[in-house]
């Protein structure tokens, strides 16, 4: 299938979320334009190929409730799907966040994936993506709901310089991952997540513990020899980027298509879905690659989007939605409320 590049379109954006050099605020009656056809898609999501900044003006006011995305990071080494420099990052970033804003529900969340950078000759880090924070929240307007680290134990030793070869820096393994929010209290349930309980504490609640106060000044009560199915896990995601010989993988080799170069591993967007959204929730992805959030949605039952700049990448992010490569659904709580709103159900209306 082949496809026309899309005709450029004149973007304004609410009044509120532009601070400096506000446009005009465009008029509230003016019908919205649809989604294109989409490039490919399954029962449960739609994959378009073009600039997100031209798409996402179409996606309908207040209708998502996730967005999980990993957009390219400011590094010093240029990559091949793109990338920009740290001193024009956040200019660059904004008008997607402008637009985030937009389409997300009251309850929703913006979910960023952004690894640092180094300074170019200097073993010292910019701090682009702690900037962008800041402006995504007093600029855009969302909150910060909470800060996340993503450790990768599998992530090869650099910079070489100041790592391998000096040896006066240690191996940079974490990428900062934002949880924002449009308000304090976002959609979220920390059941969703619970980790497996540690052996110690699987023979606390076999012994059982007696209430006291700890030398930290914390007092534990009775309650806490309650077994509440798991775990509350940190905010520290400790996921091993370890994909070598997957389905994917595979399929790229076989059809001879160069698979996406940096892709986070699946149980990134995996762990968020499950504790910010429900089945038949609406999840974005405006630089989705190879699609690893696609596929995790498809997975748990909830409805996607996904816009790719790259046709090679998206057609190569196919395979992942192949019944030989999807693993039967996992079972997730459904909660009141949890049924798509119309909205959500119009979302997929498509243009012929």
């Amino acid at each position: 299938m082949t496809h026309k590049p899309m005709k450029t379109q004149r973007r304004t954006y609410p009044a509120l979320l532009c601070r400096h050099g506000v446009p005009k605020r465009q008029a509230l009656s003016e019908p919205r334009p649809k989604l294109p056809r989409p490039y490919f898609s399954t029962d449960l999501g739609s994959a378009y190929l073009g600039d997100s900044l031209d798409l996402l003006p179409l996606v309908e006011t207040g209708s998502v409730s996730l967005i999980m995305t990993s957009p390219p990071f400011a590094l010093k080494r240029k990559k091949e799907y793109g990338n920009v420099d740290a001193d024009e990052y956040i200019a660059w970033f904004l008008p997607f966040a402008k637009e985030y804003w937009r389409v997300l529900r009251d309850d929703g969340s913006f979910v960023l994936d952004i690894g640092g950078s180094w300074n170019p000759g200097l073993p010292t880090k910019t701090l682009y993506n702690f900037e962008l924070l800041i402006r995504l929240c007093r600029d855009v307007g969302f909150h910060l709901a909470e800060d996340f680290y993503w450790l990768n134990p599998a992530k090869l030793p650099s910079p070489a310089e100041w790592v391998n070869v000096r040896r006066i820096r240690v191996k940079d393994a974490i990428n900062t991952v934002w949880w924002l929010s449009k308000t304090p209290f976002p959609k979220a349930d920390n059941k969703a997540v619970l980790k497996p309980y540690s052996k110690s504490m699987q023979d606390l609640l076999l012994k059982g513990y007696k209430p006291k106060l700890r030398p930290s000044g914390h007092d534990i009560s009775r309650h806490f020899s309650n077994d509440r199915g798991g775990a509350i896990p940190p905010n520290l995601l400790t996921i091993a980027n370890t994909e070598s010989n997957s389905y994917y993988l595979r399929s790229c080799r076989e059809a001879g298509l160069k698979p996406h170069p940096a892709r986070f591993p699946i149980g990134l967007p995996d762990f968020f879905l499950r504790f910010l959204t429900t089945r038949g929730d609406v999840v974005l992805d405006a630089f989705a690659g190879s699609n690893v959030t696609g596929e995790a949605a498809q997975r748990l039952g909830r409805q996607w989007l996904a816009f790719e700049l790259s046709e090679d990448y998206l057609r190569a992010s196919r395979f992942r939605f192949d019944e030989a490569a999807r693993p039967p659904a996992r079972k997730t709580r459904t909660h009141p409320g949890s049924a798509p709103t119309s909205r959500q159900q119009t979302l997929f209306g498509k243009s012929d």
